[in-house]
């Protein structure tokens, strides 16, 4: 059985059975019982493999997965009370991509990509976003700057952008600020991102949760599990989005 197949037997047993004990009642004959005479000792005979009428699953395969299971539960119910794009008309490509991307920035959209009995690692994917924007702010001047969208999606109600109100532009608290005609700078590093400025072929990001470079360079290769995406919009001079998708074992 290859992995693929041994972690959708998991998932099925582990979304039929509430605990570990009632799974292995589960795989208990009468005839068991009637010659062990000892309910405990014919769950280890099962949990070992030596009774049973079905598959083997250790133990901590079984919570982990049933807690992995639980996680990604917990995470989609909460996303979906809190997206703040949703029933929104939005008219502007910017807008929807920004909604179409909001679920995952918001909490990393947990799913599991990989499961092994052997080493009991849970892998979790996420999937994080950059934002570029090049245009005037209200005074006139022309600003630019990289904004990572699920740490402003924590700290500032998006409401106000989705429903039109505002236009949401780089701020010098940013990951990168730069204002055209003050010549004025700013580098700042996030919770996801650190920022290496000094870089001799340009500006860099280095994700923190699995050391991945993002190279925003239009010329280069935005690096791995990433990928850049111009915006078509009537909102701004420029927009670009980069997304990276990383691994996280727990």
């Amino acid at each position: 059985m290859d992995q693929d197949e041994a972690l959708t037997t998991v998932d099925n047993i582990v979304t039929q059975f509430n605990t570990y004990e009632d799974f292995l009642d589960s795989q208990i004959t009468t005839l068991d019982l009637y010659y062990l005479e000892d309910e405990g000792l014919a769950r280890q005979l099962v949990e070992l493999g030596y009774r049973g009428t079905g598959e083997v699953v250790k133990r901590e395969d079984f919570e982990a997965r049933k807690a992995a299971i639980e996680i990604a539960r917990l995470a989609e119910r909460t996303q979906k009370k809190t997206l703040t794009s949703a029933g929104k008309d939005l008219h502007d490509n910017f807008l929807k991509a920004l909604a179409a991307r909001e679920e995952d920035n918001r909490s990393g959209k947990v799913s599991v990509s990989a499961f092994h009995s052997e080493i009991k690692n849970v892998y979790l994917k996420g999937t994080l976003s950059v934002i570029f924007i090049r245009d005037k702010n209200s005074r006139g001047q022309e600003v630019s700057g990289y904004i990572d969208y699920a740490h402003r999606l924590k700290t500032e109600d998006f409401e106000v952008y989705f429903s039109g109100k505002k236009r949401l532009l780089p701020r010098p608290t940013d990951m990168s600020f730069y204002n055209w005609d003050s010549h004025i700078a700013v580098w700042n590093s996030t919770p996801n991102y650190q920022v290496i400025a000094d870089n001799p072929e340009g500006l860099l990001f280095k994700y923190k949760r699995d050391r991945k470079i993002l190279n925003v360079d239009p010329k280069a290769q935005p690096g791995d599990n990433s990928t850049r995406s111009p915006i078509i919009t009537e909102l701004y001079t420029q927009a670009v989005i980069f997304d990276h998708v990383s691994r996280r074992k727990t």
